[in-house]
């Protein structure tokens, strides 16, 4: 019976202590890799990598060329080109973009965007300090590459985006990638490697998508050499002229603030659905949750209805029900201070403005934006421009302090004036009272959307964030959180009398 126990309790702590040692083993993998390839120091002074080369096998049996570049911090552009096709992808820091065999140029959106962002973090990382650039490994296991045994891990960046990695258990540089691409997975076989600056480089690259497969030689290298940021933006003849920004966020703010109002008049239905990881990447924590809410002075206001699909109890209805009137509560005596004090203001001639508010004209301020273009998005026009922190500008509060670390792009509908999408990440590390109380970390993400309904009013429709965050130095997570919006329906809310059941006109 002792024995039983004491196996069992083997077993427990076995099960207890894999993740964290595949974790380990990966981290010892990657170790190696480094050595190998130059070691930590040669790999880290790489700024920019150009490889040039040439392309055979593709099906139609003519040549190609082939053109990738990289450069810190996240910068990354592949130029694939041969017979009739022709595939460009790039990252510029703020948005993906891809251009056709047509010369069609379009921003990338969800999975193919998040790619993008993982192959330009990836890449130039070298998988150098994986803690620092917000990369976790794991270890998968012992896996044949064209008849070579290897080691298979998973990177995961802090977007939760993924790509294998297989390596050579001798040499301990990259045979294989698989990256992947919805449906299909992108493979890329390594071999050939050469000194290059220091830095053992693969010369030679099959790479296999969808039923597209060739060769790659690459015939120079160049390590630290002369790439312009230029290289990484939207073609010229893509963009456009980029309109007063003044003045079209002053119309998309007081655009907004009217829907505001309209936006009391609705009801609708939001799903959550948030995963924790662990240090290595892998889910240790799922949940998934429906609230019903409506609108109060521009905010929602949530009550939960389910939990992973099940429906609350009788106590769990009542408490939530109680926290929702606590917050109505709440923003009611919020208004009617503000009120006060612009009445206050009013009288004796003042405009009084909230410097808490990460306003249109925070973003004016604090902001710089490139890359101008009109595009097709959701069967609507839409003007887009990507948006970054300006460096020249030194923030006075936390609020700017914190949207200056801040880069992504966004899409405007111009005839409506309102945003219809924003995708933005940190750059850096956001820090509240120094770190003290919370640092949002460097990579955090998030994506929002809304949609137009019912010809009167833009209400959301989707948004997501991914990332890592820090409380009081002490404790940190990473999660991913996947909100979806629904049943919208019109009604006329008493928020005076209840919050659980809005009553119909």
């Amino acid at each position: 019976m002792r024995l039983r126990n004491y196996s069992a309790a083997l077993c427990l702590f076995f099960l207890a202590m894999a993740a964290p040692c595949l974790g380990q083993e990966a981290n010892k993998i990657v170790d190696q890799y480094i050595k190998s390839t130059g070691g930590a120091k040669a790999l880290s002074r790489i700024h920019t990598l150009r490889l040039e080369g040439t392309i055979s096998g593709a099906q139609d049996g003519k040549p190609g060329t082939f053109t990738l570049e990289t450069k810190l911090p996240n910068r990354y552009y592949s130029e694939i080109i041969f017979g009739d096709k022709h595939l460009i992808e790039a990252y510029n820091g703020k948005s993906a973009w891809h251009e056709d065999a047509l010369g069609n140029i379009s921003t990338m959106l969800g999975p193919d965007a998040s790619r993008m962002e993982a192959a330009a973090q990836i890449a130039n990382s070298h998988l150098v300090s994986l803690k620092k650039n917000k990369l976790a490994v794991s270890l998968i296991g012992h896996a044949q590459v064209r008849g070579k045994d290897t080691l298979q891990i998973e990177v995961t960046t802090a977007t939760g985006a993924k790509e294998e990695i297989y390596f050579e258990p001798q040499s301990h540089w990259i045979l294989k990638e698989t990256i992947p691409l919805g449906a299909v997975n992108e493979e890329i076989f390594y071999s050939d490697y050469r000194a290059e600056n220091g830095v053992q480089l693969p010369h030679k690259m099959e790479i296999r998508r969808d039923n597209d497969a060739f060769s790659v030689e690459v015939a120079r290298a160049t390590v630290n050499g002369g790439v312009g940021e230029r290289v990484f933006d939207l073609p010229m003849r893509s963009q456009v002229k980029l309109p007063d920004l003044k003045t079209l966020f002053k119309e998309i703010d007081e655009n907004q603030k009217a829907l505001d109002k309209i936006k009391e008049s609705y009801a609708g239905t939001r799903t959550e659905d948030e995963t924790e990881y662990d240090g290595n990447g892998k889910a240790k924590k799922h949940e998934l949750n429906e609230y019903t809410f409506f609108y109060l002075d521009g905010e929602e206001i949530s009550t939960l209805v389910k939990k992973d699909g099940k429906a609350l109890s009788d106590a769990e209805e009542k408490k939530e029900t109680e926290q929702a009137q606590k917050r109505v509560e709440a923003i009611q005596n919020r208004q009617a201070k503000k009120d006060a004090k612009a009445e206050k203001a009013k009288e004796e001639g003042k405009d009084e403005k909230s410097n808490d508010d990460p306003g249109i004209e925070t973003f004016l301020r604090t902001s710089q934006f490139v890359n101008p273009r009109r595009e097709r998005f959701r069967g609507q026009d839409a003007l887009v421009f990507d948006f970054e922190g300006n460096p020249e500008y030194k923030p006075r509060n936390l609020v700017e302090r914190i949207v200056q670390k801040l880069a992504g792009v966004v899409w405007i509908d111009e005839k409506a004036h309102d945003v219809v999408r924003l995708e933005a990440y940190f750059a850096g590390d956001a820090k509240i009272a120094g770190g003290l109380l919370v640092t949002i970390q460097k990579g955090t993400s998030f994506v929002f959307e809304q949609a137009f309904l019912n010809n009167e009013v833009w209400l959301p429709t989707y948004a997501e964030a991914h990332g890592g965050v820090r409380v009081l130095l002490v404790k940190g997570f990473r999660a991913s959180e996947v909100v979806h919006y629904s049943d919208y329906k019109r009604y006329h809310v008493d928020v005076q009398t209840t919050i659980a059941a809005p009553k119909t006109p």
